[in-house]
């Protein structure tokens, strides 16, 4: 048993020298080692043995599983420090080379400037609703004092789903759901995309971003919509731009009015920007057409109330001085990276 015992041994040994790398160690662990290994065949075949036997085979077979496996420890160390040492060599850096600049993400320009919008709005007791951006035709047009026979209401200007359905020309319907469902004081802002039927130019997109304010209480007058639109301007462009407001019409708002503000560009003094008028057009706004309060379910008697509302995107190209609106939507890296 003895002979026998020294022979597997070195076998043993001789096949863990020759492995050369880890799966053919497992073989060899396997071979020797295993639950059909030639280690424990012996051991199965010990209860043949005397009593005297079996302890002194049993040492020996010991002593043998603990040589072998003393063996297969040293020889998987060596070869994955031979194969850590084969990938070190092959994966050489050169440490001369200019290290990879991570790019960190930052807003858009539109969504920037309608964040500083809202923060504006949020800070004078504003809240900020929204809707649906697929309407009908009562809260898109009914509602809002916007007969049939308005040019906006033709297919020229208004994508439609169906007869009864449109993609939201304005974000005005979130307003008179928004009355429907509250009782006044209101204090609103609805911003979000809106879609109109125009061909895509330098100063025309079928999608772009609108923010609509609404206020209405006891006593509102013009002179809070001055007030309130004035106050905001100057938080967005600064302490010394000024304002001004032109007669202008609009179906759901009498009267209705349009907002000036002095160029940021050249401070009032006529340049390109401006067309050499010194003002920019910024908005359009006014008192709340009392029909539009009725169609809210508020009663004109009693409130009172002003809205306006304005083009995100030509509050950025105003901003900073943009003359192309596609611009804000081709995604070029080399434009979005000056912001």
């Amino acid at each position: 048993m003895k002979e026998k015992m020294e022979a597997i041994r070195s076998s043993a040994l001789e096949e863990i020298g020759k492995a050369a790398d880890s799966s053919e160690l497992e073989v060899v662990r396997v071979k020797y080692l295993g639950k059909k290994g030639e280690l424990t065949a012996v051991l199965r075949s010990m209860g043949s043995l005397s009593a005297e036997e079996r302890p002194v085979v049993g040492k020996v077979v010991n002593e043998v599983r603990e040589v072998i496996e003393a063996a297969l420890q040293d020889a998987v160390s060596a070869i994955k420090n031979r194969e850590k040492e084969q990938k070190l060599k092959n994966d050489v850096i050169d440490i001369s080379l200019p290290g990879k600049k991570n790019f960190i993400g930052k807003r858009h320009p539109l969504e920037a400037a309608l964040e500083n919008m809202k923060e504006i709005f949020i800070s004078m007791g504003f809240t900020i609703e929204e809707g649906p951006e697929v309407e009908t035709n009562y809260y898109n047009f009914d509602a809002l004092n916007i007969p049939e026979s308005h040019p906006a209401r033709s297919e020229q200007d208004t994508f439609y789903i169906n007869e009864n359905m449109v993609l939201r020309t304005a974000t005005s319907p979130v307003q008179v759901r928004y009355m429907q469902k509250n009782e006044p004081p209101i204090k609103m802002i609805s911003p979000g995309k809106v879609f109109r039927s125009d061909a895509l130019d330098a100063t025309h997109s079928p999608i772009f971003y609108q923010m609509e304010g609404l206020v209405i209480d006891k006593g509102i007058t013009f002179s809070d919509l001055k007030g309130t639109l004035d106050l905001f301007v100057r938080k967005m462009f600064g302490d010394k731009v000024k304002t001004k407001f032109r007669p202008h019409y609009f179906p759901f708002t009498e009267p209705s009015a349009e907002m000036d503000a002095t160029c940021f560009v050249c401070n009032g003094e006529g340049c390109k920007v401006c067309k050499g008028s010194g003002w920019i057009e910024l908005l359009g706004c006014g008192m709340v057409h009392p029909e539009v309060l009725r169609q809210g379910g508020i009663d004109p008697e009693v409130y009172s109330g002003f809205a306006f509302g304005m083009g995100v995107d030509r509050i950025v190209m105003l901003k900073y001085g943009l003359d192309d609106i596609r611009l804000l939507y081709e995604s070029d890296m080399r434009f979005l990276n000056q912001f």
